[in-house]
């Protein structure tokens, strides 16, 4: 059964009762740098699918403190050195500032780890072309964490229905994004575009990752961007509007906005929606709510050639990337996610990033 808390973006952690792959020692990570609450969701999904958290780190000791009073049997590591010269961890967990993500993730492949970051996964394109070759060269993982579709029940069901031929081959992906800005705890790197990439590479990255895996396109052309400020003059670093148009090297076109203005009145974070438009069928996804009637809330609207109706995925589906990804890294598999996928969504929300900014 899965547990969710959404009046907030910045603390969604979901956790399940999932399969464990693994038994209790057999897969250890540990967990690093929690700048954004992101890290509990992260690490939920590996403890719940048999991982042994073993190590947490962060050079803020309230932050540490908070981390390992929802995860206490992890030990607190005394530096991020110690993580990386345990010989026992095989994958490390991070959600640090965005733009130090890839640094930190550098640091673990050129240790032996795989390494699991919070999305963005960069800043700038000369980090992922960086990443790339660490990659090739080390053999290790670069996953992230792309929760908008990994970690919500809704997104994983619409995969797999898609993936059945539901609606037969897709033709356009639609994805809503609004965020709550919940602008008082926002730490002063959410405000300061060069550590956060702009809102396109940031929330974008989880709308471009859905539309690569729903369509089975392997790269895209971004045909337009754009970025705004709409009503935040005292925080002129931020970019509380985005949206994009792209089309995939199959055909399939795609849309996306992004915001920062999610009604106070809404019971949760932001009404995420995706719409698919197939060959033979419709589908509707309501990630977090359903507006008025439910919250939480997952589920899909599916209108085929044999049926239409309401399908209910909250605490029917469940979280298999966490799983298939521990087996991954044991193994050097490419089942949660394969390493060009996870890459080209961060590069393509870096390359509407730059179109935007360029206008």
């Amino acid at each position: 059964m899965s547990k969710h808390q959404i009046s907030s973006g910045l603390d969604y952690a979901p956790t399940a009762d999932t399969e464990k792959v693994v038994e209790p020692g057999e897969f250890i990570f540990a967990s690093a740098f929690f700048d954004h609450g992101h890290i509990h969701g992260q690490t939920n999904g590996l403890k719940d699918a048999g991982a042994t958290l073993k190590w947490a780190y962060d050079p803020d000791p309230d932050r540490l403190a908070a981390f390992l009073s929802k995860h206490p049997e992890a030990r607190p590591a005394e530096s991020y050195e110690q993580i990386l010269n345990d010989p026992d961890v095989q994958l490390v967990c991070a959600a640090a500032v965005p733009s130090e993500r890839a640094g930190i993730g550098f640091r673990a492949l050129e240790s032996g780890k795989d390494y699991f970051t919070d999305k963005s996964p960069f800043t700038t394109l000369e980090q992922l072309g960086t990443a790339r070759k660490l990659v090739e060269k080390t053999g290790r993982k670069y996953m992230v964490y792309y929760s908008e579709r990994l970690h919500n029940e809704g997104g994983m069901a619409a995969g797999k229905l898609i993936e059945d031929g539901a609606v037969g081959r897709v033709l356009q992906v639609i994805n809503l994004a609004p965020h709550r800005l919940s602008k008082p705890i926002r730490p002063d790197w959410f405000f300061d575009k060069e550590k956060y990439g702009g809102i396109l590479t940031d929330i974008g990255s989880h709308q471009f990752e859905q539309f690569l895996h729903y369509t089975g396109a392997k790269d895209a052309t971004v045909n337009f961007a754009r970025v705004e400020n709409f009503n935040h003059p005292d925080t002129p670093g931020l970019e509380d509007f985005g949206e994009a148009s792209l089309t995939a090297d199959n055909g399939a076109s795609f849309y996306c906005r992004l915001d920062w203005f999610t009604p106070d009145g809404s019971a949760s974070w932001g009404d995420g929606r995706t719409f698919v438009v197939g060959t033979e069928g419709t589908m509707e996804v309501r990630k977090y709510m359903d507006v008025a009637r439910e919250a939480p809330a997952s589920k899909i609207f599916l209108v085929n050639g044999e049926e239409e109706r309401e399908i209910q995925c909250l605490e029917n589906t469940g979280f298999p990337f966490f799983g298939e990804l521990i087996l991954d890294c044991i193994h050097r598999t490419e089942n949660a996610m394969s390493q060009a996928h996870a890459f080209k969504a961060a590069e393509l929300s870096m390359l509407a990033q730059h179109m935007a900014d360029e206008c």
